[in-house]
């Protein structure tokens, strides 16, 4: 019986930090107030992960209230010092994650592996457990947890609010074995929360694209650095 390869899940934390680009290369960091799409990404992908397939985030639900806080931290430096540097974390997260996988056509080492309703139900069993790796909100140090619901369920802080825009904002990265030229490329948009929900475009659909650099591809052979899906009893 074919399974719709969809599903939804709420993460929630103590903390989150989905860093500007901007803040990246200096000392302190600034969060988004919205989780990126490739932070949401990255937390299905903890959940379950192949090579074989892309993770396609539909949407995300903001459930509560967007809040920041700034912490102090010490940062190493070369010389064995340390200097004072200032983290903006959003506080007390939670959001909804619509997302569904895709195979990565880009793959064709991998086409024997596309088998939709086996991953479909690990991804599902996966989710049950609160995900195979660990799941972070942005950063290693903000720890998430992940479980299944059902989208649009809860009571969201958002509910009530037509809409809320922000300007440019970091969407993903397309990495080399994603697209016919082997590059990995930086996709940016301008997101726009509508009643407390978030539709995302797919990365070839973002208004602003930007070419890092030219990259290569890492190869799976199965039975050596790759087990079939029939292999993966065990979650």
């Amino acid at each position: 019986m074919q399974k719709e390869n969809k599903i939804t899940f709420s993460v929630f934390g103590r903390r989150a930090l989905f860093t500007t680009p901007e803040s990246k290369l200096g000392g302190e960091k600034f969060s988004y107030h919205i989780p990126t799409y490739e932070s949401l990404v990255g937390m299905a992908s903890s959940i379950y992960w192949k090579p074989t397939i892309q993770w396609i985030i539909d949407r995300v639900r903001i459930i509560q209230p967007i809040q920041t806080e700034t912490v102090g931290t010490k940062l190493r430096r070369l010389d064995g010092k340390s200097d004072l540097a200032y983290y903006t974390y959003l506080r007390n997260v939670e959001y909804e994650v619509e997302a569904h996988f895709e195979w990565n056509l880009w793959r064709d080492d991998l086409s024997h592996d596309r088998n939709e309703n086996k991953h479909f139900f690990m991804a599902q069993r996966s989710l049950e457990k609160g995900g195979r790796r660990d799941v972070f909100l942005g950063t290693r140090e903000c720890q998430g947890y992940a479980e299944p619901i059902e989208f649009g369920k809860q009571k969201g802080a958002y509910d009530q609010t037509p809409e809320l825009s922000y300007g440019l904002s970091f969407h993903s990265f397309s990495y080399p074995d994603q697209n016919e030229k082997g590059e990995l490329i930086a996709h940016f948009w301008h997101p726009t929360m509508e009643y407390g929900i978030i539709t995302f475009p797919k990365a070839e659909e973002c208004s602003v694209r930007r070419v890092i650099k030219k990259g290569s591809k890492k190869e799976f052979v199965l039975g050596q650095n790759l087990r079939s899906v029939e292999e993966e009893v065990e979650v």
